[in-house]
């Protein structure tokens, strides 16, 4: 099954600022506004994504990391362990997203930025064909995945989780392997971590990331590629 194409989220009705106003030593370049779908797509449009800035969820940032992680998909790491483990697992596309996000939320319980707040937004985005999700499954069993925000050549990977050995790496090879499949020429892990790095993620300066994304993104009004469902 394709997943649903995107529909039409409207103006976004908040003025973010421009990259050339931004703090060039601060992750966030503003706060405030809200998580209504055209206001977070416009937002990943221009490089940026929300996350609560304190415990209390009192205060929305959106953030553009200085250091921006990626991964080239050229550059994923796939070592004999995970194909071994995908042989005994079945991946999914947007079968599950709710389930995959919640579980993403009980895996980050410290520090947790995947509030109900956000899992409605991110739910309310991926009815519109905007948020995707990659299921893992054994023995019919939802054992790993992942979510993110798909736009036009662009992948931004918010979160993962597993509950057997390897499943998030297998969601991760299998979200990999369908944006090669689709063209699509950029994957966004938001910050570097060595877990990341030992997949292959490597780092880029703010700068050289918005070029990317721009790169990345489509004229207006031209249908994406589809990913594909693989099994």
């Amino acid at each position: 099954m394709q997943p649903t194409p995107p529909q039409d989220v409207g103006l976004n009705h908040w003025n973010f600022p421009e990259a050339h106003e931004w703090d060039p030593n601060d992750d966030v370049v503003c706060i405030g506004g809200d998580l209504a779908p055209a206001t977070i797509i416009d937002a990943y449009k221009h490089g940026m994504f929300p996350m609560y800035l304190d415990h209390q969820q009192s205060v929305l940032g959106w953030w553009s990391p200085v250091e921006r992680g990626i991964l080239e998909l050229s550059d994923f790491r796939v070592t004999r362990s995970m194909r071994q483990s995908a042989r005994s697992m079945r991946t999914t596309f947007n079968q599950a997203f709710r389930d995959v996000m919640i579980a993403c939320s009980n895996t980050h319980k410290e520090g947790n930025w995947i509030t109900e707040e956000f899992i409605e937004a991110y739910c309310r985005l991926h009815d519109l064909g905007w948020a995707h999700s990659v299921e893992v499954w054994q023995d019919d069993q939802l054992v790993g995945g992942l979510y993110g925000i798909r736009v036009d050549g662009f992948f931004a990977g918010e979160s993962m989780f597993h509950r057997r050995r390897d499943a998030s790496k297998v969601a991760l090879m299998a979200l990999v392997g369908a944006m090669q499949m689709a063209e699509m020429t950029l994957l966004d892990t938001q910050w570097w971590t060595e877990h990341l790095q030992s997949l292959g993620a490597t780092e880029l300066p703010r700068r050289d990331y918005l070029k990317r994304l721009e790169l990345a993104l489509t004229p207006a009004g031209v249908t994406p590629a589809k990913i594909v469902k693989t099994t």
